[in-house]
């Protein structure tokens, strides 16, 4: 079988297409997956991605970057492979990446997940003879709860706080984590909620978009002095243990993670309480799309990408093997 992608000091390199996929270094040609940090990095002279992801890509790489957006599923001709985007649930604008050249078919699936998501499209399978997955949960341990029934915890944690006159503090990812959970919230209350400004234009993109969410107020655009007891606020990890923090007075932290699945992470961190809502597919998430994809041949990258590889060889059958790549689940920026 053709490798129709290979690693190159750049990143995922299409030979036949003459682009790369989330590449780490500058490139003449870009395919993103998303807008995180890990996979859009600035610096390539073009960019094509899913056109709902065009404004966060701006966003990360600036407004004079040469960005073309395609719509879901529409193919397009990149050299002599036809490329075409497809929904993965991650954040807004995320997909999957299938491409097509020499009669084979390969798709990377960039960051994914498996539960709905009100702010974003959801994943749609796509058939492969080949599949690049990422394996940041690639572990039995990670079975994600009802997302619904964490967004009823995350408000009860805030209604208690309110009673008990202490700010609730969040930690959460800027860019798509706290979309989500302004989103989800909306089921119980229309309150408004603090925002640290990393997540204040991000949150206006989702918005433009057609987001529905509860309303933000920026924490540096309040009078100075005033009282934060019983608000919510949403806040990025960068934000932990820095003076930004003492406006809050008496208050509790949280945490909105996948990690917080292991409580050991929330102890060590020292937060006071550990909400389980990733945005990555869990362990039966991610068996679910391999088998989906009927791929022949998977291919795991970061996280516990090595585990699962081994598990798709012993207990699937399967020809599974790990490639290497600079992607991470926590950007350095935090978003």
């Amino acid at each position: 079988m053709q490798d129709l992608l290979s690693t190159s000091p750049s990143g995922l390199h299409c030979k036949s297409g003459g682009f790369h996929v989330d590449p780490w270094a500058p490139v003449p040609l870009a395919v993103v997956t998303h807008a995180h940090a890990d996979h859009a990095r600035p610096g390539s002279v073009a960019y094509v991605c899913a056109e709902p992801g065009v404004r966060l890509l701006e966003r990360r790489l600036g407004s004079d970057a040469a960005i073309r957006g395609v719509p879901y599923g529409e193919p397009v001709r990149l050299g002599d492979a036809v490329v075409s985007f497809h929904p993965a649930g991650h954040i807004l604008g995320s997909s999957q990446v299938r491409i097509e050249a020499a009669e084979h078919v390969w798709v990377v699936t960039g960051d994914y997940k498996r539960q709905p998501d009100p702010t974003c499209a959801g994943f749609e399978p796509v058939a492969c003879e080949v599949l690049i997955t990422e394996a940041t949960f690639a572990l039995p341990i990670y079975c994600w709860p009802d997302p619904d029934e964490v967004a009823r915890e995350i408000f009860a944690w805030w209604r208690a706080n309110r009673d008990a006159a202490r700010a609730s503090v969040l930690f959460c990812y800027a860019l798509g984590k706290a979309q989500r959970i302004l989103a989800m919230l909306r089921a119980f209350t229309t309150d408004a909620v603090f925002v640290h400004g990393a997540l204040q234009a991000l949150t206006g993109i989702y918005r433009t978009a057609g987001i529905q969410m509860l309303p933000t107020v920026p924490v540096a655009e309040t009078v100075r002095g005033k009282s934060f007891a019983g608000e919510l606020v949403l806040a990025p990890e960068l934000a932990i243990g820095s003076t930004w923090m003492r406006r809050f007075g008496d208050h509790e932290t949280g945490f909105a993670s996948g990690w917080m699945r292991v409580r050991g992470n929330r102890r060590r961190r020292s937060f006071d309480r550990g909400f389980e809502l990733s945005d990555h597919a869990d362990w039966p998430g991610l068996l679910r799309t391999i088998e989906e994809s009927r791929a022949r041949r998977v291919l795991a990258t970061h996280g516990s990408a090595e585990p699962l590889a081994r598990y798709l060889r012993e207990e699937r059958g399967l020809d599974a093997g790990v490639l290497a790549t600079q992607y991470s689940e926590a950007p350095a920026d935090a978003t």
